[in-house]
């Protein structure tokens, strides 16, 4: 999927609002949005969309749309208030680097540019008026109360408590699973494609998204910051329950392996040779180490 990465750049780019009146929040918002990073949800977007048999720059909107999600949700994480990180992908947070101020405004603005992009004219003519529309349904869902929203709430409300694996996973399907689904889903409905493909779809970004923050736990343990570009042991400094505190590494990567088989296998109905960059993506996620 690297192919997809330059034409995702030049996209952001573009979608992203210059406006000399507000430059200070502008540079605030690129400064995240541009900073790179593995790029996995609209990549998720581009592909599911070819899988489908779809072109995939036209699911370029939609693409942008669940990064600017990403991105500020990213942003509001490393929040004071939140989870009070200093370090995003090996320098200064947003709120280190403009202020905590300029920071939450920066997560508020690309929130509200990524609707503004998904429902957007261009949105529309690639796909169709009822594509962005869903497409709108599909982020205010996923990243809102039921989604990743919820995710983090639950996660403030359990920290330093004990909780049940259990818990965790359901804190997980939200908190980092939900904008996983959201970009499969995004991808499918790019395409125009069938509720099966969609269902399927969904089940594959929820189990690497259970995945994914697995990993992030074993991580957080065992690499160093300069690997990761962010501190580590900020779970435990925090008094986080994970899964790593609870299984240990060995137990930890037998889950997220299982998982990781049972996402590739909902993939079936897409056909192997379409679904190959994602059965790639989910295995490199698995083996990932930062």
């Amino acid at each position: 999927m690297n192919e997809y990465s330059e034409m995702i750049e030049k996209a952001l780019d573009e979608f992203l609002i210059k406006d000399n009146d507000v430059k200070g929040l502008v540079d605030s918002m690129e400064y995240s949005l541009m900073a790179g990073g593995k790029r996995i949800r609209p990549k998720l977007v581009l592909e599911f969309c070819k899988a489908c048999g779809g072109n995939p720059e036209n699911a370029l909107s939609f693409a942008c749309a669940i990064e600017m999600i990403h991105t500020y949700s990213l942003i509001h994480d490393d929040l004071p208030c939140m989870d009070n990180d200093d370090m995003r992908r090996g320098r200064p947070s947003n709120h280190r680097a403009f202020g905590e101020d300029t920071a939450l405004l920066a997560g508020d603005a690309l929130l509200t540019l990524a609707f503004e992009t998904a429902l957007s004219e261009k949105a529309v003519k690639a796909t169709s008026a009822k594509a962005a529309a869903d497409a709108g349904r599909i982020l205010a869902s996923f990243a809102g109360v039921s989604g990743m929203v919820g995710g983090q709430f639950i996660d403030l409300s359990i920290e330093g408590k004990k909780v049940e694996a259990e818990t965790l996973e359901k804190m997980y399907g939200k908190k980092t699973g939900a904008l996983l689904k959201a970009s499969c889903v995004l991808g499918c409905i790019a395409a125009g494609a069938d509720d099966e493909k969609l269902k399927a779809a969904e089940e594959f970004g929820g189990k690497i998204g259970l995945v994914f923050q697995i990993i992030d736990d074993v991580l957080d343990v065992v690499s160093t910051p300069e690997v990761l570009g962010k501190p580590i042991l900020s779970d435990e400094e925090n008094e986080k329950t994970t899964f790593m505190s609870i299984y240990g590494e060995e137990k930890c990567r037998q889950i997220a392996k299982k998982l990781t088989d049972d996402a590739v296998k909902a993939l079936d109905i897409f056909g192997k040779d379409e679904s190959a960059e994602l059965r790639e993506l989910a295995i490199n996620l698995l083996n990932r180490n930062k």
